[in-house]
Parts: structure tokens; C-alpha cells; sequence
């Protein structure tokens, strides 16, 4: 294989010459990046999340696999799926975005909670707390970290956006690409 011919997908289409692939993969890092950083303050930093913490996640378990799928089959997509898939990939961080606001609103005693986690609860008995220290549970309204006055939701909040903006730019960027091939 000659050297031009194997330089020819990044030459060409490739995914540091392509802006739309490249603010997709942009978006896929940081994707990554935090949910990485949120199984490390878990795992490393002794944060536990709380019940909406862990849905939270949801968006990233979902959205990334398939971001990861869009960047790596650009070239060979479809012009009509690429477009639909990116949209599909920012409609679940913005499902992301919304959850990460409520849970920041929770913290911020904006709005109440589910009650799961951050109301009374039930009646419980006095065998049920005999391994009360076995489990340690957070209630969602509690604020565990905080940095310039942002809360890890808000944060979480902040960055789903970002991911969803640079996903809606990739997209219509794709879909002018696709309808200017025509």
C-alpha cells in the first residue's frame, strides 16, 4: 500500500479534517472524561451517589456506545443516518442535561426530591436498623462536593450542555455535507 493511499482516509474525510466527525469525537471524550471522573470519585474519592446520581449515569451508558459508533462509521453511514444519529446521541444527553438540572434544583432545595431519597420514608421497625451502619445512604438533596459554588450535578449539568451543542453543531454540519453531495 503506497503512502498516499493509506494517508487518503484522513487526507480526505478523515476525522481531524472533518469538523463535524471532529466535534463528535470531541463530544465522545468528554462524555468519557466525566463519566470516568464519576466512577473515580466513587470508587477512589469515596463519594457515594445518591439514587439520582446513578440515573445521571443513564444517559452516558446509552449515549456514548453510540457516539462511538457514529464517529467511528462516518465515512460509511448513510448521508440520512448520520444526521438522525447524532440527533438521537444529543437527545439523550439532553435527557442527561434535564436530569443533571433537576438533581442540581434538588440540591439547592429548589424543588423537592423523590421521595426515595430525600423524603421520610416508611415506618420502619427496630430489627430493620440492626445493620443500619452495614449500608450508607445519601440522600439526593445532600451536597457532597462543591467547587466555586457548583455542585457535581451542576457540573454534570453544565457539561451535558456542551456535549448536546457541539452534537446539534455536528449534526446540521453532517447534513450540509450530505445535502451538498447531492
Amino acid at each position: 500500500m503506497t503512502s498516499a493511499a493509506h494517508d487518503a482516509p484522513l487526507n480526505s474525510r478523515g476525522l481531524l479534517t472533518d469538523r463535524g466527525r471532529l466535534l463528535a469525537g470531541v463530544a465522545f471524550v468528554l462524555g468519557l472524561a466525566t463519566i470516568l471522573g464519576a466512577w473515580g470519585s466513587q470508587i477512589f474519592g469515596g463519594l457515594v451517589p445518591c439514587e439520582l446520581c446513578l440515573e445521571q449515569r443513564l444517559p452516558y451508558y446509552w449515549g456514548l456506545p453510540l457516539l462511538a459508533l457514529v464517529v467511528i462509521l462516518w465515512n460509511r453511514l448513510p448521508r440520512r443516518i448520520l444526521p438522525a444519529a447524532l440527533l438521537v446521541a444529543a437527545a439523550i444527553f439532553a435527557w442527561g442535561l434535564y436530569l443533571a438540572t433537576y438533581h442540581a434544583g434538588v440540591e439547592m432545595k429548589l424543588w423537592a426530591g423523590p421521595t426515595a431519597c430525600t423524603g421520610t420514608g416508611g415506618e420502619i421497625s427496630f430489627s430493620d436498623l440492626a445493620n443500619i451502619n452495614a449500608t450508607r445512604v445519601v440522600p439526593c438533596d445532600a451536597i457532597q462536593f462543591e467547587l466555586f459554588g457548583i455542585t457535581l450535578a451542576g457540573y454534570n449539568a453544565l457539561i451535558s450542555a456542551a456535549i448536546v451543542a457541539m452534537l446539534l453543531v455536528s449534526a446540521v454540519m453532517a447534513w450540509r455535507r450530505g445535502a451538498s453531495s447531492r
